[in-house]
């Protein structure tokens, strides 16, 4: 110990490297811990499975910032045209084809929700997808911007042996 230091600095001067490269070694030690993932967003999560489903949420706000962008209101999810969305969605995939539109909106008039419009595709694996080949598709983007829409329903069906895998059916209501 030097002798020009006191006793109880001394010991300090002693133990701070000690306290110093402990807290070093714990640092490194964190370092090499794997670091945490990140959850993946819902618009680019894989749907190519059979107990995969569109987060309905992530799409009614998706679609909505995207109406909002273009001057129109948001849409609010309706259970009915969700359920309605899923039968569609089913349908096409055990058909292993998509359905047409009118077809669809008929069904849908005759039900009582006159005025519905309907986005039906298949092949798109992602909410990401699907939603930019419908905002690039002029009839599909009609649908999204439907300005007397107010509500939607969406859902995913999964065909396994299929070569489009994923059918989509977007539905929008007065």
């Amino acid at each position: 110990m030097p002798s020009f230091l006191p006793r109880a600095a001394a010991s300090r001067t002693m133990t701070c490297p000690v306290a110093l490269a402990g807290a070093l070694a714990l640092l490194g030690v964190a370092g090499c811990a794997e670091p945490q993932r990140q959850a993946q967003p819902a618009f680019y999560r894989d749907l190519g499975s059979a107990s995969a489903q569109v987060d309905t949420e992530q799409a009614r706000a998706m679609i909505s910032a995207y109406r909002l962008n273009a001057g129109l209101g948001p849409l609010a999810l309706d259970p009915a045209l969700v359920e309605a969305a899923q039968r569609e969605a089913t349908a096409m995939a055990g058909s292993d084809k998509p359905a047409q539109a009118d077809a669809v909106k008929a069904r849908l008039a005759r039900e009582g929700q006159p005025g519905a419009e309907a986005n039906l595709s298949a092949g798109y694996r992602r909410l990401a997808e699907a939603f930019s080949g419908w905002r690039d598709s002029p009839q599909h983007d009609r649908v999204m911007k439907d300005a007397k829409a107010k509500r939607m329903g969406i859902a995913t069906a999964y065909a396994p042996g299929s070569k489009y895998q994923v059918y989509w059916a977007l539905i929008v209501a007065p």
